[in-house]
């Protein structure tokens, strides 16, 4: 899984050294990661193979034609790039993905399981305080449904 926040720097040929721990989890056939503009946030999206098969078969499971369909080949598939691994564990980022999300100096990669984000630095400050707020309140909402579910008591005692 892709654990862990990291901070990176870009250096002048838009090249950020991935973490150890993300580059051992896509070794393989392919080495290097799937990086693509992400759907729910403004920042990459990347991933090593499985990520890719992941929505290879959503994809796949929607007819041709579904606007749908369409809508994820177009975003996913048509903006995938292949990024792979230098000698020092490097990859190159796209320019017009740089220039899209606005990342110049430093970036933020965000392990999410089995994917990652890379964030422009100060734009993911902002949306981790905004996922906090959604997290919190989410989770309070979420242990209320838990205990209404929950089998009540009789007053004054159980049996």
């Amino acid at each position: 899984m892709f654990l862990a926040t990291f901070e990176k720097q870009l250096d002048a040929k838009r090249r950020i050294v991935v973490p150890a721990e993300f580059r051992a989890l896509v070794a393989g056939p392919f080495d290097g990661v799937f990086c693509f503009p992400s759907i729910a946030a403004d920042c990459l999206e990347g991933g090593g193979q499985p990520l890719f098969q992941h929505y290879q078969g959503l994809i796949g499971e929607l007819p041709f034609g579904d606007p749908l369909r369409d809508a994820l080949e177009t975003v996913v598939l048509g903006g995938m790039n292949r990024l792979g691994f230098d000698t020092a564990g490097r990859i190159t980022l796209p320019d017009e993905l740089c220039q899209q999300f606005g990342l110049t100096d430093w970036v933020t990669v965000v392990g999410l399981g089995d994917r990652f984000q890379i964030w422009e630095r100060e734009a993911f400050r902002v949306h981790r305080a905004a996922q906090r707020l959604v997290a919190r309140e989410g989770l309070a909402n979420l242990r209320l449904q838990q205990r209404a579910a929950l089998p009540s008591v009789a007053a004054g005692g159980a049996a």
